[in-house]
């Protein structure tokens, strides 16, 4: 390792924080994606070009083969560490660091008191000075016994004097976050503060709990698995049909290869339900759990023709009873498959409301969890539900 000195000017050291851009340009990235990039590289006064060659020479910003601006890694983290931070301030006191368990799993951590020993514990937990206090006791109430068999000075041990720490297990689990990216969540700000979460929750798992995985997926007209890296720049379907009515159908096979052809901000959970269960399938954690983010009940769905068998897709407004079904038994197939459900319905006004029966049944149908939130509060909520387990659930039966 190369080393180099040189004078010390007597400025403070940076810190970690002060290494990436300013907390506005984070929240421009975050609310405009793609755009505020090329809105940034179109700048043609000289200080906006020597600020974004300064994050290119910082390693924030990079150039494709084409000239056009990309976020790199590092700023991705950065972002990630960024918006974890402001999610934290606005977290409650007291939130647990895991996710305790009644069954010891990964990374069991010990706490106050002992147990007896059963056949099976692991003998790595025995708390060494309390089972010799048990064995020294036992000498002590049966001392006759003990010096017709044994030499002075020795203190036999039997199985019931073996005490063991208790232990609280931390299990692993595997999430998916599946957010909405149907057009309507462009409003109040509520695909924004869904991004933030998404790249809060991915520093968090990172930093704190490596033993859990998470990914993540989208749903719109159809549905997508996203990338970690692609988070920041990810947005909203834009809105391009405006009619009071919309009944249109065509193969899913068509939609997907050429999707330009239909629109694209409809709201189709059983899809991105189904992509989700796919993708937690693969993986080997104890618990498996999907996190919907939304703001409305569904309005595609995927199923069968008639006719010859192929999945045809359903683009229907206003909302039909047809697709809550469809898209209910998806979610009836993922709580069978092992994978809990928990639904963070976003919810700004009251003209909105009508939509909150459609969780009611998801939730009941799949003994899953539902949380209804303004935006500004979905990152807290999430995360503190996450951590601690204290928050109030409504398990209905």
């Amino acid at each position: 390792m190369d080393y180099q000195y040189g004078e010390f000017d007597g400025q403070p050291f940076p810190t970690p924080d002060s290494l990436f851009p300013s907390p506005r340009i984070m929240q421009f990235i975050l609310q405009y994606g793609q755009q505020a990039l090329d809105a940034m590289d179109q700048l043609d006064d000289d200080k906006g070009e020597q600020y974004n060659e300064a994050m290119i020479a910082a390693g924030l910003l990079e150039r494709d083969a084409d000239g056009t601006l990309r976020l790199t890694p590092k700023m991705v983290r950065g972002i990630q560490h960024k918006s974890l931070l402001e999610i934290f301030e606005g977290l409650k006191r007291g939130s647990r660091e895991g996710h305790q368990t009644l069954s010891p799993g990964h990374s069991d951590e010990r706490s106050d008191g002992t147990r007896p020993y059963q056949f099976g514990d692991p003998l790595s937990e025995i708390d060494h000075a309390a089972t010799m206090r048990n064995a020294l006791h036992r000498k002590h109430t049966d001392h006759e016994a003990h010096e017709s068999h044994q030499r002075p000075g020795a203190v036999p041990i039997c199985a019931e004097d073996f005490e063991l720490h208790i232990t609280e297990g931390q299990s692993d689990v595997a999430m998916c976050l599946l957010l909405d990216l149907s057009g309507s969540m462009i409003r109040y700000g509520r695909f924004y503060q869904a991004k933030r979460l998404a790249l809060g929750m991915s520093e968090l798992l990172r930093s704190r709990f490596p033993q859990d995985t998470l990914d993540f997926a989208g749903f719109y007209s159809t549905a997508c698995r996203i990338r970690e890296l692609d988070l920041p720049l990810v947005m909203p379907k834009p809105i391009t049909v405006r009619d009071y009515e919309v009944r249109v159908r065509v193969p899913l096979e068509q939609a997907e290869a050429d999707p330009d052809r239909i629109p694209q901000h409809f709201t189709n959970l059983q899809m991105g339900l189904r992509l989700a269960r796919q993708m937690l399938n693969r993986r080997g954690a104890a618990n498996k759990v999907i996190f919907i983010v939304t703001d409305g009940q569904p309005t595609a769905h995927v199923e069968p023709n008639p006719a010859d068998g192929r999945d045809m897709l359903y683009l229907l407004y206003p909302p039909t009873e047809q697709t809550a079904t469809i898209t209910l038994k998806e979610a009836l197939r993922c709580q069978q498959q092992g994978i809990n459900l928990a639904t963070f319905a976003l919810i700004e006004d009251y003209w909105g409301m009508e939509w909150v029966s459609f969780v009611d049944q998801l939730t009941r149908l799949t003994r899953g969890i539902a949380y209804y939130c303004s935006s500004d509060n979905l990152a807290s909520t999430v995360i503190e539900s996450y951590l601690s387990g204290k928050k109030r659930k409504s398990f209905v039966s």
